[in-house]
């Protein structure tokens, strides 16, 4: 028995078997880190962003690599996946040809485009719409916290509100959203937990993406917890609020992921980390020695 809304699960019943994601580096940047509202990115995002540091590598080739590698051979589907930085921030002609350089293959039956809440518009939206009527479309929004006052710690340089202006606007052109939100922010509470947690559930998203907050070199976060200014969450304390967002999350939302994977050659703490099978065996015995499942206590 599946205890939460698995994505493969999902993927493989929307698709009819298995598909897999390609990340691709658009070679974007985002607006507070190149001045038009911060400089440096989110405290606890490094130079390579969220992914694999590919943008010396043109989009079609980066595709064309996955699916010659042996990675192509794990599936007979895939979704493109824009994941690293602003994957809307530029030109509506500058973001037509990205993701239009990614669309190269008959295996690939989605597109999958991480951003910001700040950076969606209408002309945006209507431009990802237009690839609905041949793929699977999907919209990233990190969030992280409903807390704005988090969010200025965390240098996100959006608010709340940008939030739920973006999901008004992808609800419109019927466009899935998956949101991100990180456990273990600096100052964080157990009742801010709660409260991004209702603040979800208040919006019409789709996908859920539930992240530990880590520490990689050359962060803002880093220096904070150098200087004794942050310590991040334990496994017993991280599992205990990942049991708390399953439990209380809407039931219909997809788990895209349950912890977040920071790259080794630059991750500080915590070492738990770099284990994912502690995060999922873990919560795996809470939900059945409890009993629990998806949405239990939803409301």
């Amino acid at each position: 028995m599946e205890r939460y809304n698995h994505l493969n699960s999902y993927l493989k019943n929307k698709f009819g078997e298995r598909t897999l994601k390609i990340c691709i580096d658009g070679n974007f940047t985002c607006p507070n880190r190149d001045g038009t509202k911060g400089n440096g990115g989110c405290i606890f995002c490094s130079e390579r962003g969220s992914g694999d540091h590919l943008n010396n590598i043109d989009i079609s080739t980066q595709v064309k690599n996955h699916l010659e590698s042996y990675r192509g051979l794990r599936a007979n589907k895939f979704i493109a996946y824009f994941q690293n930085f602003t994957n809307t921030y530029d030109s509506i002609d500058n973001l037509k040809k990205k993701y239009d350089s990614a669309l190269i293959d008959e295996r690939i039956v989605g597109i999958q485009i991480a951003t910001r809440p700040d950076c969606i518009t209408e002309e945006i939206a209507k431009l990802i719409s237009s690839y609905k009527n041949k793929y699977y479309v999907c919209v990233e929004l990190g969030l992280q916290t409903s807390n704005d006052k988090t969010g200025i710690i965390l240098n996100r340089g959006y608010t709340s509100l940008d939030f739920s202006n973006a999901i008004k606007i992808l609800n419109k052109y019927n466009i899935d959203v998956v949101t991100h939100i990180m456990l273990g922010l600096p100052n964080e509470t157990f009742e801010d937990l709660k409260s991004t947690v209702s603040f979800i559930n208040s919006h019409n998203v789709q996908g859920i993406k539930i992240h530990s907050t880590y520490i990689t070199k050359d962060t803002k976060l880093y220096d904070m917890y150098l200087n004794s200014k942050y310590i991040p969450i334990s496994l017993e304390e991280y599992l205990e609020q990942l049991t708390y967002v399953i439990t209380h999350i809407n039931p219909q939302i997809v788990i895209h992921r349950i912890s977040g994977d920071a790259p080794k050659d630059i991750l500080i703490a915590p070492s738990w980390n770099t284990h994912k099978k502690l995060v999922l065996n873990g919560l795996d015995k809470i939900l059945r020695e409890r009993n629990l499942y998806q949405g239990i206590y939803y409301k």
